[in-house]
């Protein structure tokens, strides 16, 4: 018992162990979305759903030695894939540049093909541990039931998630955490090699037809098997669509995509090991009072505090997956069929990662997927409470519970028709693609002199352009004339000359306003639809046809484009270089790296200026930013402007230079706040480390 319980055990916690880790090494590569994890969770679904239908195949089809020949097999090949990619990588689940991707489109396909080649077998592998050893725990033991395995798994996998962001993540460096995930991936296949031999030696002859079921034991029939699919599909809807909510307005941290996985598997060992977690009529009014709280925070918006959101979220993902798997417990089979069921569950996973990560954004225009995911599991739930009764289900208590998720599903279903009129029909333009969700709205409709368009990314105001002629030049938002990056543009050494400047995000190029003839203006932007927009699609912003400035967009991500410059012999010797990324609460966090700004400085000129937008909700960027000026030897400004009742918005900028004296002048001394905080109580980030939770607010 003892040997099963550590194998399960120990491939659980690898399994989930690798899945933060890989997706925070490939994320920079990416543009830094929050749509990296989601697609990251497909991947991993769609192998977990191939592990248990290895191991259903294996446990049907194969008598027992067989089974571990081939087993043994395909242990031995995962082996040799890691000597092979230890000798070629700084550690063998971590690849090298040369993986990283050439176009923007659609990353899908490169993620995939990344995640394939670096942890494809060791995972598969993994995913088939669970159910394979309960199945040969089963024949072991058939008096005892193999269910409590199953829950021992998912202990593994909460502990592997629970430690990451608290341990290993804040402690090792990204090559170090794959040595050390790798070691733990030999010492499972040496488990597991045991196992099969194990097996082997216990199978004297091929194994016997199963015998005839008996009257208590039928066969699962494709509705019940439907219902389970259905279920593990809605619960896999709803932890990555609140995952995506979390992320997109917060932060793409581990912690944040760790949080919400573990409430999943958290409910997944409730309702597994013991009946008494899960009560139907307690959970349909939980139901009921979050579906409630969940409305007011829709309606509240971003400026609800960061506890209370991550709070409401997670208490609204715990309730919904408890129901989802405590029904599915409900209508688990004989352990005879428990192969058939795991990867029943799997394919209702794999569905829903399907379902966020490739139907949604391109389907949608909104992130609708939280409230059809809600309404969704309204509906299962009402069903199971109607047609899966027991004996001892009382008619008063089933009528009231019916009724009560009856009215979660109007409430509902009104919250999801507001939630796509306000974000698909109200805006003038509404787009969805794998970097989030883009609209165009009007403002002052009524006032000629103030009209104005603003382009808003999920709930982050990327600024607006003033309609009539002579305002339709003026920088607005985080970018007026008294904003640090409107002082650098007027005061810059090289002023009343040309400059030649680099924009890392596009935005409605508002910067372009400040631009002569004579200037070269050169923007890095990864989301094509922001592409075609400030290009003027639409006819709704003119700042970059309006410029008198050469202009250039060069779409991809801002740090894989520098990077090729680079290697190609081409340093784009900037004047300035702006990094306008990080004021959706959202931030890409490899280009604020010791090795980021390695990068900037090589394409700055000697006394060239790095400006960067750090206003942010959630995160305060000034230590980090004066880490790094720090240990680059360069001076530093802060400087904070205030929102006005006309055209800015609140903005912080930080100036890092070698030009003291740009610093030093009035109009940029005069407005440069003094340090308030300690850079060196923070370890200096680079690509191997970085910790968002220092730095929240």
């Amino acid at each position: 018992m003892a040997f099963y319980a550590f194998a399960v055990f120990l491939s659980a916690f690898l399994l989930f162990q690798i899945q933060p880790m890989i997706a925070k090494y490939i994320l920079p590569w990416f543009g830094g979305t929050p749509a990296v994890w989601s697609t990251t969770m497909l991947f991993f679904q769609a192998l977990l759903t191939g592990g248990y239908a290895y191991a259903y195949w294996l446990d049907g089809k194969l008598a027992g030695r067989k089974q571990g020949q081939v087993h043994l097999v395909l242990l031995g090949v995962s082996l040799l894939v890691f000597l092979a990619a230890a000798l070629a990588w700084s550690s063998p689940i971590t690849p090298d540049a040369s993986w990283k991707p050439r176009g923007v489109d659609f990353p899908v396909l490169d993620i995939f093909k990344i995640l394939a080649a670096t942890v494809g077998l060791p995972y598969l592998l993994l995913a088939t541990n669970s159910p394979l050893m309960q199945t040969w725990f089963n024949r072991a033991y058939p008096g005892r039931s193999p269910y409590r395995l199953y829950a021992l798994s998912n202990v593994g996998s909460l502990l592997a998630l629970v430690t990451y962001p608290v341990l290993i993540e804040p402690s090792l460096a990204l090559t170090a955490q794959g040595w050390f995930w790798s070691a733990g991936y030999i010492a499972f296949a040496a488990f597991a090699a045991y196992g099969a031999l194990r097996t082997m030696r216990t199978a004297q002859t091929p194994a016997a037809p199963s015998p005839a079921l008996s009257v208590d034991d039928p066969p699962p029939s494709a509705a019940a098997r439907a219902r389970w699919i259905a279920l593990a599909a809605c619960a896999s809807v709803l932890l990555l669509a609140i995952t995506s909510q979390m992320t997109q307005e917060i932060a793409v941290i581990p912690f944040l995509w760790v949080l919400p996985l573990t409430i999943y598997l958290l409910t997944f060992i409730l309702t597994f090991d013991s009946d008494r977690w899960y009560s139907r009529t307690v959970f349909t009014f939980a139901f009921f009072l979050i579906s409630a709280i969940y409305t007011l925070v829709l309606g509240s918006g971003p400026g609800l505090n960061l506890v209370t959101q991550i709070g409401v979220y997670s208490i609204l993902l715990f309730v919904c997956c408890m129901i989802c798997h405590g029904e599915l417990v409900r209508l688990k089979p004989h352990p005879r069929h428990l192969t058939s069921f795991y990867l029943m569950i799997s394919i209702g996973g794999a569905i829903g990662g399907i379902a966020v990560s490739l139907i949604a954004p391109y389907l949608f225009k909104g992130y609708w997927e939280l409230p059809i995911g809600l309404l969704a599991c309204a509906i299962l739930f009402l069903g199971n409470i109607i047609f899966n009764r027991t004996a001892t289900t009382k008619a008063g208590m089933l009528r009231i519970n019916a009724t009560v998720i009856a009215g979660a599903i109007v409430l509902l279903g009104g919250v999801l028709l507001l939630y796509v009129k306000a974000t698909s029909i109200d805006p003038l333009v509404a787009m969805r693609n794998f970097y989030g969700v883009l609209h165009v709205n009007e403002m002052n409709a009524d006032n000629p002199d103030l009209r104005a368009y603003r382009l808003a990314h999920g709930a982050t105001s990327h600024g607006f352009q003033y309609i009539v002629a002579d305002k339709r030049r003026l920088p607005t938002a985080y970018f007026t004339e008294k904003s640090g990056i409107g002082l650098t543009f007027l005061n810059h050494p090289k002023r009343p000359g040309p400059i030649r400047v680099g924009i890392l995000g596009l935005g409605i190029g508002i910067l372009a306003s400040y631009t002569q003839a004579g200037d070269s203006l050169r923007f890095y932007e990864i989301n094509p639809d922001v592409i075609r927009l400030a290009e003027g699609e639409g006819g709704y912003f003119t700042y970059l046809k309006d410029s008198p400035a050469q202009v250039q967009v060069i779409p991809g991500d801002a740090r894989i484009s520098l990077e090729q410059e680079l290697a190609a012999g081409q340093p784009q010797h900037f004047d300035l270089l702006v990094l306008d990324t990080f004021n959706s609460d959202s931030i890409p966090v490899h280009l604020v790296t010791r090795e980021a700004f390695e990068l900037y400085l090589q394409h700055l000129q000697p006394e060239g200026i790095l400006a960067l937008h750090i206003s942010n909700n959630y995160l305060d960027l000034r230590p980090v930013v004066y880490n790094l000026a720090d240990a680059f030897h360069l001076g530093a400004a802060y400087i904070e402007t205030p929102a006005d009742s006309d055209r800015a918005y609140l903005s912080l900028w930080m100036l890092v230079t070698r030009n003291q004296s740009f610093l030093d002048q009035p109009a940029i001394a005069s407005r440069t706040l003094p340090r308030t905080v300690d850079p060196s109580r923070f370890r200096l980030w680079t690509d191997d480390y970085s910790n968002l939770f220092q730095i929240v607010r």
